[in-house]
């Protein structure tokens, strides 16, 4: 499982700034530059999980260069997102990981939820990203 350590560390490597500030709203956030340079904030109060899921998200806007403004009409901003869900997914919980934790019996979200260290929701996303290959949890839950 990677841990919210390894996830400060690659950020580290790539050169990606990582600012700890009270982000009550949204619990995280990253950006562009327009030198380029990809920054990400993130809520320090947030859970090791919470950390985990949304640290691996914008790590996953970053490395996509999946990003849009307020002012982006919704189907770019929820393609971004995506974007960003795919990466984080691919990062936390590998496909070949899932299919093994699901052969040693964890069947049920909450257990795969715990084994990878994620929330539901984020299960919920990745289960269909490799069950029915997008992430419409709405259509399957």
């Amino acid at each position: 499982m990677t841990q919210v350590l390894s996830l400060y560390q690659e950020a580290e490597a790539r050169r990606i700034p990582l600012f700890l500030r009270a982000l009550p709203q949204t619990g995280s956030l990253s950006l562009l530059s327009a030198s380029g340079q990809c920054y990400i904030a993130l809520d320090p109060s947030l859970s090791d999980t919470q950390q985990r899921v949304r640290l691996a998200h914008e790590l996953g806007h970053c490395e996509t260069g999946s990003f849009y403004n307020r002012y982006s009409p919704y189907d770019l901003r929820e393609r971004c997102e995506h974007r960003a869900d795919r990466a984080a997914i691919e990062r936390l919980i590998p496909e070949q990981e899932l299919d093994e934790a699901v052969a040693l019996g964890n069947t049920q979200l909450w257990q795969l939820a715990d084994w990878f260290g994620v929330d539901e929701p984020f299960m919920r996303k990745a289960v269909c990203l490799y069950t029915h290959g997008n992430l419409a949890t709405e259509l399957y839950f």
